[in-house]
């Protein structure tokens, strides 16, 4: 493995909670390439022939097991798209820890673009966890534009927690999914942008099998003049359940823009958005204030509450 310095230590206890090699199946990519790669009986992980990313197959009937692939990216001016495919087995039970972390200290832009598809078998459980961190005091942006697609087969589950809480100046997240009959899709999103950032998340799912369900929210906080939109579109083509939930805090000159989108294309398709945008009740602040917090105090802890 790779000596990694202390910067890219610190990005990967941000993006993936790691302190040091983690246990289980592993790779962690820095600044363009592996810095460690690990395999075990169950979960095996290999470049692709044409080295633009990572092949992982996860054997049917796994359990209790985990695979982590955080980036961390330090060197100013490196932009890369890698592609990541999951082939998760039929009946296995897993976690799969994602995320990119960027220190860009330079005047030139960063960018890490991946790509991840996830084929989940049949009765197969997955939680993904996909976090990203920016910071670093150069001129030069920190980009991150993932693209997640999932394609379920019968009675898989998935559960997804999509966290940006700092330091991202541009990022474009789209995700797409395909369930099949019996799957079940919970997304949780929570994302926090401040100065002039601007945060795009673009879902869209299709239930197409009897029985198949997604829950998509959202939970997000726009500071300063940074910018948000939330795109979310379900479309029922069987009989199946849909919710989409929008939930955000306003502040200073931020903007929000919540886009729901509904599609029912069979009668028994039952499908639900909610949306609610507005700032921090200045009651809430006084109750904080009376505890002895300052204004701004009482506003960090609204905040992370309503992140949690």
């Amino acid at each position: 493995m790779i000596k990694l310095d202390e910067i890219q230590k610190r990005l990967l206890r941000e993006v993936a909670d790691l302190h040091k090699v983690p246990e289980g199946a592993y790779n962690i990519r820095s600044n363009g390439a592996s810095a460690g790669r690990a395999s075990t009986a169950n979960i095996e992980i290999s470049p692709k022939e044409d080295g633009s990313g990572l092949d992982i197959h996860i054997r049917p009937g796994t359990k209790n097991e985990s695979v982590h692939i955080p980036v961390v990216m330090t060197q100013s001016g490196l932009k890369e798209v890698v592609y990541n495919d999951f082939y998760i087995g039929e009946g296995a039970d897993v976690t799969i820890v994602a995320g990119c972390g960027i220190d860009n200290c330079g005047a030139q832009d960063s960018q890490h673009d991946g790509i991840h598809r996830f084929f989940v078998g049949k009765d197969a459980s997955v939680r993904y966890v996909e976090k990203h961190y920016g910071s670093g005091d150069g001129a030069g942006k920190r980009i991150l534009n993932p693209v997640t697609e999932v394609s379920m087969e019968e009675g898989s589950s998935m559960e997804m927690e999509m966290v940006q809480i700092k330091g991202v100046d541009d990022t474009n997240r789209v995700t797409n999914a395909e369930l099949k009959a019996g799957a079940r899709l919970v997304v949780r999103e929570r994302l926090m942008t401040h100065g002039e950032q601007n945060a795009i998340s673009a879902y869209a799912v299709n239930l197409n099998g009897e029985g198949s369900s997604a829950d998509v929210v959202s939970r997000s906080v726009a500071r300063d003049s940074s910018f948000q939109k939330f795109d979310a579109k379900l479309a029922g083509n069987a009989p199946c359940t849909g919710h989409t939930e929008c939930d955000s805090i306003i502040m200073d000159q931020g903007k929000i823009l919540a886009v729901p989108g509904l599609e029912a294309n069979h009668v028994d398709a039952a499908l639900v958005h909610e949306a609610a945008i507005g700032k921090i009740a200045g009651d809430q602040i006084i109750k904080l204030m009376t505890l002895g917090l300052t204004e701004q105090e009482a506003e960090e802890q609204i905040i992370n509450g309503f992140l949690k």
